[in-house]
C-alpha cells in the first residue's frame, strides 16, 4: 500500500511539472524578470542551492554525485565544475530537456560531465555515489516516503546525502490551505510539512548506519525550506 501511495504521488508531481507548471517553473529558474512573489521563491532557491554546495567538498574531481530532481540543472551544472561526474534525475522528462538546452547554450565544458536522465530518482540501475542531492524534490512526499527514499540511497552512497524538507509551522500550513482554494488544476503538488524532531528520529530507525548532522533553515518570502545533511557515523 506504501508503495502504491508513493507512485501515485510521483505521478502526479510528474504530471504537474511537465505539462501544468512547465513555463512557470522555466521561468522562475532562469534570470528573466519575475514578479516580487516568485522573486522570493527564485532567491530562496539560490540560498538553498548554496547552501548545498557548501556542505560539499570543494574539490569534486573523482566523485560521483546524484542530483535527484535536478530541474533545470543549476546544482548539477555547479557540482560538474568542481569535477564531479554528476547524474541528473528528473521526474520531468520537459524540465531535463530544459536543462539539456541551457546547458548547450552556455557551451561550459563542465556539462559534458553531467548525465542528464528522466525517471525515478530511487532506481537502484543509477549505480552508486559518493553523494547524493535532493533539493526540494522530497518535500511532496510524506515523512514514512522521505525515510523509504534514504533507506534506499544508503546502501549505495560513500559519504553524504543532503536532503531539503518543510518544516512544519504556522506559515507553511497556512499556505497550504490556501493552495486548496485554487482550482484543482492549477494546483501544485501540496507540500508536506515536516517535524525536525521527529524526522531525525524515523532516519535513526529506518537508516541506521546514518546521522542526522548539519540543518539550515531558509526562508524568503513564499519560500521556506530547511537542509540537512546526513552522514555514515
Amino acid at each position: 500500500m506504501a508503495q502504491e501511495a508513493y507512485l501515485q504521488r510521483r505521478g502526479q508531481i510528474e504530471d504537474y511539472f511537465d505539462r501544468t507548471a512547465l513555463k512557470a517553473w522555466e521561468q522562475l529558474t532562469s534570470t528573466a524578470p519575475v514578479g516580487r512573489i516568485r522573486a522570493t521563491v527564485r532567491a530562496g532557491r539560490d540560498r538553498m542551492r548554496a547552501q548545498l554546495l557548501d556542505w560539499l567538498p570543494q574539490d569534486l574531481h573523482g566523485a560521483r554525485i546524484l542530483d535527484a530532481g535536478c530541474g533545470t540543472g543549476a546544482l548539477a551544472l555547479e557540482a560538474a565544475r568542481r569535477g564531479a561526474q554528476v547524474v541528473a534525475i528528473d521526474l520531468s522528462p520537459a524540465l531535463v530537456d530544459v536543462a539539456r538546452r541551457r546547458m548547450a547554450e552556455l557551451r561550459d565544458e563542465a556539462a559534458d560531465r553531467i548525465d542528464w536522465r528522466s525517471g525515478d530518482m530511487l532506481d537502484a540501475a543509477l549505480g552508486p555515489f559518493d553523494h547524493v542531492v535532493a533539493m526540494d524534490s522530497l518535500i511532496h512526499y510524506d515523512e514514512a516516503d522521505m525515510v523509504r527514499a534514504l533507506a534506499c540511497w544508503a546502501p549505495r552512497t560513500r559519504h553524504s546525502m543532503l536532503i531539503t524538507f518543510a518544516p512544519r509551522n504556522p506559515m507553511l500550513a497556512a499556505m497550504r490551505a490556501m493552495g486548496r482554494l485554487f482550482p484543482r488544476g492549477n494546483r501544485a503538488p501540496w507540500i508536506e510539512p515536516v517535524a525536525e524532531k521527529s524526522l531525525r528520529r524515523q532516519i535513526d530507525a529506518g537508516v541506521p548506519q546514518w546521522a542526522a548532522g548539519r540543518t539550515q533553515r531558509v526562508a524568503s518570502g513564499f519560500y521556506t525550506s530547511q537542509a540537512l545533511e546526513l552522514q555514515r557515523p
